[in-house]
């Protein structure tokens, strides 16, 4: 009786799984289907847009949840975490785990909300804080997309300053918080499931037990975590969909076209409320340079806005307490701002 609940919760992992990724592939168009078409919403309307938005983040957060603490249970049951955690602490690597961490958030398509999950999936692998923090702050600000765009928009020069600062502020952000030893500040939750994996890992990796024995209590922590985020989840993403749909652009240009000392640091506090992806605010800054603002000062807002928002703050609050994520934005937005003048000075 067992062996045949085996089979069927495994026969049921291997559809599920596959059908995900593909719902994953094809999410815009069905959720456009059932907003646009079925609900009947008009694509060009506030509502529509917010509910659109609403949909589609929300289903897409929960999946990459899903799927990569999944991914991460099956790295926690085979490889040595604590040896990884002891390695990446102690071997002098001068500073090549931060621009690796960074890279890779450069080259992963998320928004700072879809870049959560696998934040969370590096904690709970036992990633130190500091790496994991050169991760979230660069997934957001730079992917393949935007640069394309930019590189169109406003030239070589600037894409590159605007990458490579990027890449930069990801290392020197990250590397800065992990000096800070904030991991006290992590939520109760996430310190113990990250207990509980270490735990996991020592007594899988004692015995010779099968992948398919071990499959279903990956797939189970998997399930946890997100039944656990998901209140955070629907409120970051509610609050990120009314401001996607409702908040116009001439709101933020009217107030930034002047060159004034204080324009980069409003641009940076009018845009960390804000939440959209790199790929979707490009084509906004190219509207607040056309009205005289000035590339810098447009560039630091599109990385508050991309790098951080409010639903990003909600989802973490699931993962921190409020003082890290207080001292997780204060720090990043006062590197935006400085970048911000320099941008206007070489740009």
């Amino acid at each position: 009786m067992e062996k045949n609940k085996k089979v069927r919760l495994i026969l049921a992992v291997f559809t599920v799984l596959p059908a995900l990724v593909v719902l994953y592939y094809y999410l815009q168009p069905l959720v456009n289907l059932f907003t646009f078409d079925l609900l009947g919403l008009d694509p060009d309307s506030h509502l529509g847009t917010s509910i659109n938005f609403f949909f589609y983040d929300t289903i897409k957060i929960l999946i990459l949840l899903f799927l990569i603490s999944s991914l991460m249970g099956v790295v926690n049951a085979y490889f040595p975490i604590d040896r990884l955690r002891h390695y990446l602490t102690t071997t002098k690597l001068y500073g090549l785990q931060y621009f690796f961490a960074s890279f890779f958030g450069a080259i992963t398509p998320f928004c700072s909300c879809s870049s959560i999950p696998l934040f969370i999936g590096f904690v709970k692998g036992g990633i130190p804080l500091g790496v994991t923090f050169a991760f979230l702050i660069t997934s957001p600000l730079v992917n393949e997309v935007a640069v394309a765009m930019f590189l169109g928009l406003f030239g070589l020069k600037a894409t590159l300053i605007y990458a490579g600062s990027g890449i930069l502020l990801g290392m020197v952000g990250g590397y800065m918080l992990g000096k800070f030893k904030l991991e006290r500040y992590l939520s109760d939750w996430v310190k113990q499931i990250q207990a509980d994996s270490e735990k996991e890992s020592e007594a899988w990796q004692g015995e010779k037990t099968p992948f398919i024995d071990r499959l279903p209590y990956i797939i189970k922590d998997g399930w946890d975590i997100v039944r656990k985020v998901l209140v955070y989840v629907l409120i970051g993403i509610a609050i990120g969909a009314a401001m996607h749909g409702y908040v116009p652009e001439n709101f933020f240009a009217q107030y930034l076209s002047a060159d004034r000392w204080y324009a980069v640091p409003l641009a940076v506090i009018l845009g960390v409320p804000m939440y959209a992806n790199a790929a979707g605010i490009v084509p906004v800054i190219q509207v607040f340079v056309a009205k005289g603002v000035p590339l810098g000062t447009a560039i630091a807002f599109m990385m508050a806005v991309v790098g951080l928002s409010l639903p990003e703050a909600t989802l973490l609050k699931k993962v921190m307490t409020w003082k890290l994520i207080g001292i997780f934005f204060g720090t990043i937005s006062l590197f935006i701002i400085i970048l911000g003048y320099l941008f206007n000075l070489i740009l």
